[in-house]
Parts: structure tokens; sequence; C-alpha cells
């Protein structure tokens, strides 16, 4: 792994808890397995989010977690990401968010075996050419 911040312990504890990593279909289905999801009680249409599942293996999710430290100090988009969750949530709930980020990062680079630049490489592609939507829905949705 050559995510700045990641060592080798880091590398080596994701590349064995995760195993295949193409048996996640997304980011979101690693950070479940990992239990870095919150669990959720809702009733009558009202969302509640409470504390995280804590499913998955906690070692993993440690190291995750000492890793995005790290990763933060000299990565500025991460930086950028986990300031950004500073303001709005605070302490601890920005820690885990950027740790989260950090084991996505981590998966796709395992999945499509690629090192870190390349990773970069093909964010930046991906915003130069607008086809990072954000969320947005595709096609013409603009106003007129």
């Amino acid at each position: 792994m050559t995510h700045p911040g990641v060592g080798p312990i880091t590398a080596l504890a994701t590349e064995v808890f995760l195993g295949d990593p193409r048996r996640f279909a997304n980011g979101k289905a690693v950070a479940s397995y990992i239990g870095m999801i919150p669990e959720e009680n809702s009733s009558g249409g009202r969302q509640r989010f409470g504390k995280l599942s804590k499913q998955g293996n906690t070692l993993l999710r440690f190291l995750w977690g000492q890793a995005a430290m790290q990763a933060v100090r000299r990565d500025p988009e991460l930086l950028r990401f986990y300031r950004r969750k500073l303001v709005q949530k605070g302490l601890g709930k920005a820690i885990v968010a950027a740790a989260r980020k950090l084991g996505i990062r981590l998966w796709i680079m395992l999945r499509d075996e690629i090192d870190y630049t390349e990773f970069c490489r093909r964010g930046n592609l991906l915003r130069q050419c607008g086809t990072a939507s954000a969320g947005m829905p595709e096609g013409d949705s603009g106003p007129r």
C-alpha cells in the first residue's frame, strides 16, 4: 500500500481481513463489513442513527482510525474532508468518517491493484471530465 499515512501493518491487516476485495459490491459494503457504519433505529418515517455497529474486525477498525490521523496530515484532499467533518460533527465523528473514507480508498486500491499515484490520477480525471456528479442524477436536469 502506498497511501500516505498507511504503514506496512495496516496495509497487511487490510489485505488479510478483507480477503478478496471483489466480493464487496461497493464501499458501503466494505464499511459495513468492518463495522464503520452507524446502527439505525427508524420508525414512522423518522431515521435515527446511533453508535457504530462494531460488528466487524476490531483490530482493523483501530488500525484504520490510527492510519486516518496520519493520512490526514499527508493527504490534502483527506485533510479538507476531515476539517469539514470536524466543524460539522465534532472530533470523534470526524476521525471515524476519515477512517471510513481511508478504508474505502484502501479497498479500491486493493480491488483495482493500483498504487496511490494512480488512484489520485483517476480521481483528477473524473473531476476534470465532469463525470463526478456528487450524487446528482444523470441527464440534463439543469435550468433552462
